[in-house]
Formats: structure tokens, C-alpha cells, sequence
């Protein structure tokens, strides 16, 4: 087919529409003050966009249509069947346009086509349908009472919803969040970062196409220190739904406090640790699960597998193979359908990353070294081994595709490196006793803990964190949780 052939995508890419305009109470519109801010391709270090950088008056305008939409009812009111329709057309959409959106995704974020095809936008679809077959299935309770009384609990949306999302997934985590905000019956207003505006922007057109009312689906392209602050800091916005840094999630809660106390729900910083016992059932099976869960999206994956625990007695057989499957992990045009790992964010952050290895290697041995690339912001697999336990790589989210290895002598020592960590994303454990799988499950301080695989799951379960990882949960019904207010109605009957 031609979509696997790279002459296919770039002359799509020649002939693609961009739009760079907000989104507020169903049109598009410049900027209050017409200023733009300039989006780049990380793999070829040009400019694609010049895009409307949103700010304080925008957010207003945005937050205004937002209220205005929820309190009129169209869609907060709507039945459930209709949010379903809606949402359900709102999904077909997005795959009748699959190949712009994964265009516009890899064009953006240096991402391989191949798996903004594959895995973000039917990801971000599949996420908006299954809520939408959700939402009529989640009921209300009736608590036992007297014979005088009725006790129900109900949910119901809860108002304005601002949504800020981060440039590694843009496309499928902003439809975690609008998922179960837009089922629920809110309005939303989605800030997605300014290194990845792209699809948020063309996300709001179909949105609109699909039959979401005008006000209730706005986004708004800006700056965190501008755009994003101001939503955080608005008395009119009532939840917060955030993925990104550590360090912006605790500037979030600052703001809500010093504002209307608005729930501010965080999926933040990881620093996963994979760990793979003498006993694993399959080591060729955890060893390619574990280079995906390293090198996958270049490594700039808030769950990745970034700390490898290796039983002693296996370790050096396991990291042979690990630099063969490092081979089919290499640097490429993120455009061309065979390219399994592309460019970083952008040039700031590959330095970055460039930074953390310099560093590494000054104490530990590095085993693959993936600064030999030609290719602008890129940096191949890396893996470093014998660092010490204080080193940065050890602690640090470094969000590229670096790996640190660790040796240990048994269960009690792998559970003690593996919950030295102020995050509590992700974990694995591989291994065929089952006894020692529920052990470890119980005992790792991590939202989600994957045995004999790394990262796997669907939409039915929740994604989250323990500590500085978070708070709240994507995905799964318990989503639904962060957009609800739980209200009890409490009659006295006449007897």
C-alpha cells in the first residue's frame, strides 16, 4: 500500500493544511492580540507553523464559552444516548482522518509515522468510543435507610474542565481526558504544549463536525507561564487535569490553592523499574519488552522502563541480548513507514539528554552509547551499567531512550532499588513463581506493576500513580471519578 513507502508521506506532508488558530465557542480565531509563537519539526530543524499563542484574555474568552455552554445545558443536560451518538461520531472522525492526524503527530513531535499510524490515533479514538459506550452504564446508588426516608447518590458534571497536556502523546493523552470529561456532560478547554499543538488544533474541528455544541470543546495553543497559568490560576475553571513534569504539577496545586480550590488531578514524573528474576519464563520475550519499554517514542514515555533489575546469575546472557534488540531501535526518518525510533522533542532537549550521558559516563560504563547519530535531535539507544546508586541516572527522569542497569542478589534488595524512588509510575517483575509475583505486586510502590510483560493494559484499566507521580487516574471507569460531583439526595417520605 503507499502509505508504506516514505515518497508517500512526504508528499503528504507538502500538500497538508495546518491549522494554527484557537478554538473558542465553536470557531476558530486569532489570538486577542495576534501573537503567534513558531512550532517546529524537530527532524528536519525547520518551522512548520507560525501558531496563535494564546493568552490571559483568550482564556477568558475560552473559560466564558465554556461556562456559558455548561450552564445552558446542551450538552451537560443532553441525554445519555445523545453524548453517546455525539461522542460516537466525534471517534469515527478521527479515523476517517487517521492519516492527517498521524501526519500532522509525527511532523510535530519526530515521532515514527509508523506508530503515530498504529498506536496514537487509533489509541486517542478507541479511548473517545470507549467512554462513550460507557457513560450509560455507570448508574447511581440508593442507600439503605429507614421507611421514612430515600437516600439516592447521584453524580453529575461537574462544570468547566481544563485540560493540559504534554508533546510526547499529545493526540492520545488529550483524549484520555476528554474521553471521560466529555461523557460525564462538561466543557472543556484543552491546553496542549506549545512544542505539539498540531492535532489539539484539528481535534476541535471534528469535534464540532461530530455535533459537540458551540462552548463545550475549546483549545488554546500558548505557553504554560501564560495560557496554562492562567487556567490554573481561573476562579471559573473547576478541575484541573494535567500530565507533565513533577515540578509544573506542584505549581498547579500551588495555584488552585491561591485560587477557588479547583481539583487539580496529576499524572506526573516516572522512574519505572524493570525487574527480571533468574526465573523468568521467557528471557528473549522480556528482553524485547524491555527495549520497547525503554526505546519506545525514543524513550520519552512517562512509564518507561527506565531502571533495569537484573539478577545476578543472568545479567551479563540478558544484556548481550539486549544489544542485539538494541539493533532493530536505531534513528530514522521518522516519515519513512520502517523507522522504529525517530527524533527527541526538539535540539533543547536532545542537549539535555546528551547532558545526562556525559555525566554517566564519567562513573559507570556506558554499553551503548546512542550519540552517534547524524540525525537532528535524535539520540539512539543507551545503556549504561555499574553507575552508583546516588547518581542522577539512577534518580532523575531523563525522558530519552536511557537505560541504567542495576545487579541484585535477591528479592529483598531488587524491592529496595526498585522503591528508592520518589515516583511511583510503573513497575515489572519477571519471574515464574507465582507466590513471588504477589509478593512484589503488593509490596512495589507503583500505580501499575506489569508481571512476565512491561506495560501492558487497555482502556478497562486505570493509569496512574503512587508519590510524586501523581494523583487521580486515566483510563477505565475510574476516570469518571475526576469529572463527577457526588451529590446525596436525601427525602423524608410521608408515611
Amino acid at each position: 500500500m503507499d502509505f508504506q513507502h516514505l515518497s508517500y508521506w512526504q508528499n503528504k506532508a507538502k500538500s497538508l493544511e495546518i491549522e494554527t488558530r484557537l478554538f473558542i465557542n465553536g470557531d476558530y480565531c486569532d489570538a486577542a492580540d495576534n501573537s503567534t509563537f513558531e512550532t517546529l519539526n524537530p527532524a528536519a530543524a525547520h518551522p512548520l507553523a507560525q501558531v496563535a499563542r494564546g493568552k490571559k484574555a483568550d482564556v477568558d474568552r475560552a473559560v466564558q464559552a465554556a461556562r456559558q455552554a455548561f450552564d445552558d445545558g446542551a450538552w451537560s443536560q443532553a441525554s445519555p444516548a445523545k453524548r453517546k451518538a455525539v461522542l460516537y461520531a466525534f471517534a469515527g472522525l478521527m479515523e476517517q482522518h487517521r492519516e492527517e492526524l498521524a501526519l500532522l503527530e509525527t511532523l510535530d513531535t519526530g515521532k515514527p509515522i509508523r506508530h503515530s499510524l498504529r498506536d496514537d490515533v487509533p489509541g486517542a479514538a478507541r479511548a473517545i468510543r470507549w467512554y462513550a459506550e460507557a457513560l450509560d452504564k455507570v448508574y447511581g446508588e440508593v442507600a439503605p435507610t429507614g421507611a421514612g426516608e430515600l437516600a439516592m447518590i447521584v453524580r453529575e458534571p461537574i462544570g468547566v474542565v481544563a485540560a493540559v497536556v504534554p508533546w510526547n502523546f499529545p493526540l492520545l493523552l488529550a483524549c484520555w481526558k476528554l474521553g471521560p470529561a466529555l461523557a460525564a456532560g462538561n466543557s472543556i478547554i484543552l491546553k496542549p504544549s506549545e512544542k505539539s499543538p498540531l492535532t489539539a488544533l484539528r481535534l476541535a474541528a471534528l469535534a464540532k463536525e461530530a455535533g459537540l455544541p458551540d462552548g463545550v470543546f475549546n483549545v488554546i495553543s500558548g505557553f504554560g507561564h501564560e495560557a496554562g497559568q492562567a487556567l490554573s490560576q481561573h476562579p471559573e475553571v473547576d478541575v484541573m487535569t494535567f500530565t507533565g513534569s513533577t515540578r509544573t504539577g506542584k505549581q498547579l496545586l500551588k495555584d488552585a490553592g491561591e485560587s477557588n480550590m479547583k481539583r487539580v488531578w496529576l499524572e506526573a514524573g516516572g522512574k519505572s523499574a524493570n525487574i527480571v528474576f533468574a526465573d523468568c519464563p521467557d528471557l528473549d520475550q522480556a528482553v524485547s519488552a524491555t527495549a520497547a519499554g525503554i526505546f519506545y517514542n525514543q524513550g520519552q514515555v512517562c512509564i518507561a522502563g527506565t531502571r533495569l533489575l537484573l539478577e545476578e546469575s543472568i545479567a551479563d546472557a540478558f544484556l548481550e541480548k539486549l544489544k542485539q534488540q538494541a539493533l532493530n531501535w536505531q534513528p530514522g526518518d521518522p516519515l519513512d513507514p520502517n523507522t522504529t525510533l525517530g527524533t527527541l522533542i526538539d535540539a533543547s532537549h536532545a542537549d539535555t539528554v546528551h547532558g545526562y550521558i556525559r555525566a554517566g559516563s564519567e562513573h559507570g560504563t556506558l554499553l551503548l552509547d546512542g550519540r552517534n547519530t547524524s540525525l537532528s535531535a535524535a539520540v539512539g539507544p543507551t545503556v549504561f551499567v555499574d553507575l552508583p546508586a546516588n547518581s542522577p541516572l539512577h534518580k532523575e527522569e531523563i525522558f530519552g531512550p536511557v537505560l541504567v542497569v542495576t545487579r541484585f542478589k535477591d528479592e529483598d534488595q531488587a524491592l529496595a532499588l526498585a522503591n528508592d524512588s520518589q515516583y511511583g509510575l510503573g513497575a515489572a517483575v519477571w519471574t515464574r513463581d507465582l507466590s513471588r509475583a504477589h509478593r512484589l505486586s503488593r509490596r512495589l510502590k507503583a500505580g501499575s506493576v506489569f508481571v512476565n510483560n512491561y506495560n501492558d493494559g487497555d482502556m478497562t484499566v486505570p493509569f496512574g500513580g503512587y508519590k510524586q507521580s501523581g494523583n487521580g487516574r486515566d483510563k477505565s471507569l475510574h476516570a469518571l471519578e475526576k469529572f463527577t460531583e457526588l451529590k446525596t439526595i436525601w427525602i423524608a417520605l410521608e408515611l
